[in-house]
C-alpha cells in the first residue's frame, strides 16, 4: 500500500546548520592546511604529505583501494563505540584525489558493456595479456582520452562515489580542500576571469554544487581570511545562513611568526542551528 503523504498548508522557518560538505579552496601557503590541522576530531586523509609539521589526526591514501580501506576502517569504529569517531574527516586535496580517481573511473568504464574490452595490456600481436587467467588492466589507460569527452562521465561517477563515501552519517562535516585555478568566463559579454576549484571539466561546478559551503582562503598581511561572499571573480557560496556571504578571520599570526587559528565562526554549536529568521 502506497504511503500516505500530508502535503504542506504554510511554508517551514529556514533552517540554520553546518555544512554536511564543505569546500575550501586557495592558493598554495595561504592556511588551508593550518586551519584544518587547527581542528579538533579532525581525520585528515592526508595524499600528499603534507601534514608533516602539523600536529594533527591524519592518516596516508595513494590510492582508491587506499580510501576503500579508511572508509571500512571507520565504518568498523563507528560498530565498535556506537558513536561517531570524528566530528570532522578533511580529505586533501581534491587536485589528487581527482588523479587517483582515473584507475577506479577506468574500471567504471570497463564495467560497462562498450568498455569490456578497453584498457586491458595487450601483446605484440594485439592479443589480450592473462595472468591467472584473467586480463591486466593498463594503469596508462584514461578515460579522458575517450572520444568525445565521454570518458569525464566515469571520471565525475569515480570522484563523486569517493567523495560521497565520506560524507554523513560517517561525520557531521566533510572537509574537502582544493588548490585554486583561474578560469575564462563570459560575463555581460566581457570575458573575465574567475577564480575556481582545480578540478577538470565540470567536476568542480559537480563538486561545488553539492557542497553547502564553498569558501575561498587567502592571507592579508599577518590575517588568514576565509570568505564565503561572491561577486568579485571567485566562486564562493553558502547556504547556511551564518556563512552566507560573510567573510571571518580564522587565523592571525604574532611578530614571531606564531600562528593562531580559529574556525569556531564556521562550524555553530548545537544550541545555535534550527530556524532562522
Amino acid at each position: 500500500m502506497a504511503k500516505e503523504i500530508t502535503l504542506p498548508t504554510k511554508r517551514q522557518k529556514a533552517q540554520n546548520y553546518n555544512p554536511r560538505l564543505l569546500v575550501l579552496f586557495g592558493r598554495p601557503k595561504s592556511g588551508k592546511s593550518s586551519a584544518v590541522a587547527s581542528l579538533d576530531s579532525n581525520l585528515i586523509i592526508d595524499l600528499e604529505d603534507g601534514y608533516r609539521a602539523l600536529s594533527v589526526m591524519a592518516v596516508s591514501a595513494r590510492s582508491v583501494s587506499d580510501m576503500f580501506a579508511i572508509r571500512a576502517a571507520v565504518q568498523r569504529k563507528i560498530k565498535e563505540i556506537g558513536k561517531l569517531p570524528y566530528r570532522f574527516i578533511t580529505i586533501d586535496n581534491a587536485t589528487r584525489l581527482e588523479e587517483m580517481c582515473l584507475s577506479y573511473a577506468a574500471q567504471l568504464y570497463r564495467n560497462t558493456q562498450m568498455g569490456a574490452k578497453w584498457g586491458l595490456k595487450r601483446d605484440a600481436n594485439g592479443n589480450l595479456l592473462l595472468v591467472d587467467g584473467k586480463p591486466v588492466p593498463d594503469p596508462k589507460a584514461d578515460v579522458r582520452q575517450l572520444p568525445n569527452g565521454s570518458g569525464y562521465l566515469y571520471l565525475r561517477n569515480a570522484l563523486k562515489e569517493v567523495i560521497h563515501m565520506f560524507m554523513p552519517p560517517m561525520c557531521e562535516t566533510l572537509i574537502l580542500v582544493c588548490h585554486v585555478k583561474d578560469r575564462q568566463i563570459n560575463l555581460n559579454n566581457q570575458e573575465s576571469t574567475e577564480y575556481t576549484v582545480d578540478l577538470a571539466g565540470k567536476l568542480a561546478d559537480i563538486i561545488c554544487g553539492e557542497a553547502d559551503a564553498v569558501g575561498f582562503i587567502y592571507r592579508e598581511k599577518n590575517k588568514t581570511i576565509v570568505s564565503f561572499a561572491g561577486g568579485d571573480g571567485t566562486l564562493r557560496e553558502a547556504r547556511p545562513a551564518h556563512l552566507r556571504g560573510k567573510q571571518f578571520v580564522i587565523g592571525e599570526s604574532d611578530e614571531n611568526d606564531n600562528l593562531k587559528m580559529d574556525l569556531s565562526q564556521i562550524f555553530i554549536d548545537d544550541d545555535k542551528a534550527g530556524a532562522s529568521e
